[in-house]
């Protein structure tokens, strides 16, 4: 196999490291490239496109397990319903955690006005610390 794209070339246009490169091959997110006589991996030119979407899905907060139940499912002759599906289920849990960003703010500004100086000795009034509730539910606040 001679034509395709080299390792350093597939990485550098798809703007990841070798290393990463390697280890979504080892995760099977990646076919194992060709190799050219030499033993250079050489990898079909789709390979970028590739490493684009999964860096895409990524930014969108889906993990790399995720990310490969998704393009499996896209490769089978018949792919399965998923990423409208999972899309939706990321945006709770995307909601769930601007809900306790939100609520980790209002907190923290309640410290910075309440002139809190010590999270186990504070010597400000009504020190808003011992009764912060972000994550105290179940299983961390879920």
């Amino acid at each position: 196999m001679t034509s395709g794209l080299r390792t350093g070339e597939v990485a550098e246009q798809a703007g990841v490291n070798i290393q990463t490169l390697r280890y979504y091959e080892r995760r099977g997110l990646l076919a194992e490239p060709g190799r050219s006589i030499g033993g250079h991996r050489i990898y079909p030119p789709d390979t970028v496109a590739l490493l684009r979407v999964i860096k895409a899905a990524q930014r969108l907060g889906f993990t790399l397990d995720e990310v490969a139940d998704l393009l499996d499912a896209g490769r089978r002759r018949h792919p399965a319903p998923g990423l409208r599906e999972r899309a939706v289920d990321k945006i709770g849990e995307i909601d769930r955690r601007i809900a306790d960003l939100v609520a980790m703010r209002a907190a923290l500004v309640e410290v910075v006005d309440a002139r809190c100086d010590s999270l186990t000795n504070c010597t400000c009034a009504d020190c808003p610390v011992p009764f912060l509730t972000i994550g105290a539910g179940p299983m961390g606040g879920e």
